[in-house]
């Protein structure tokens, strides 16, 4: 278990605080995870708007309604990792892209201080109630890395700088055959898409899978019929987050 038995999380708001929750959602390349992200929160920001319009509308989501919604933080926002704004992150971008060349194991940890450097962004919104979706997250950091087959970064090397981040409420898997993500659009375009590495990189996510993560399958029918479970899976965590209850 990357996040729970092998490192101490970041400490999250106590479970009767209510906040936002921190979905994160996962899968090998072109598993459709970035077209899924912006769905939900599509989803999520649609369902906060039919709530304050109309509580008893089956598509409104059942969070508590702010005391002033028009100065509301938003209901939810979409992240992805690595974020390629930041220095660290536009370094990231040239190496992915084949631009420039990194010792694996310095690009490894780039990729873990990506994520530390938004951690204390990350933690103020869930306190202020906003649900975080991450396009990637820990998880494949240490998937990737390890599916290189360097001498001494193996999976455990590589989940300890990954000690401290805040912890998922959930985290959806999008379980996709590398070879079906392969026939997808734009495969090839940046440096880890191919099929030998993929298939090693999806092994590697089924040592991380633990209790805590939802498995969906990707190619399961059109883009609508992922999004919908995608959305079912998720709303019940944001709700509970919403109300204190998580």
């Amino acid at each position: 278990d990357l996040l729970r038995s092998l490192l101490p999380m970041a400490a999250m708001p106590p479970p009767s605080i209510r906040r936002g929750a921190f979905i994160v959602l996962e899968g090998v390349d072109r598993s459709g995870k970035s077209t899924q992200c912006t769905r939900l929160l599509s989803k999520l920001l649609s369902s906060a708007s039919a709530s304050r319009s109309d509580p008893s509308s089956s598509s409104a989501i059942n969070v508590p309604p702010s005391p002033s919604p028009s100065s509301a933080p938003p209901l939810a926002v979409l992240w992805r990792f690595p974020d390629r704004t930041t220095t660290i992150g536009r370094l990231i971008d040239s190496y992915l892209k084949s631009s420039v060349e990194c010792d694996d194991a310095a690009i490894h940890l780039l990729f873990s201080a990506n994520r530390h450097e938004k951690s204390r962004e990350l933690l103020a919104l869930l306190e202020q109630g906003t649900t975080v979706i991450a396009d990637r997250y820990a998880y494949s950091g240490v998937a990737f890395t390890a599916a290189k087959q360097v001498p001494g970064l193996d999976l455990a090397w590589c989940k300890q700088p990954d000690v401290g981040l805040p912890e998922p409420d959930l985290t959806v898997f999008l379980n996709l055959d590398p070879q079906e993500a392969a026939k997808r659009g734009g495969y090839g375009e940046e440096r880890y898409e191919n099929l030998e590495m993929q298939a090693r990189v999806a092994a590697n996510f089924m040592k991380l899978q633990d209790n805590t993560w939802t498995v969906l399958d990707a190619a399961m029918g059109d883009v609508d019929a992922v999004s919908d479970a995608i959305y079912a899976t998720v709303t019940p965590v944001v709700e509970a987050c919403a109300a204190g209850t998580a």
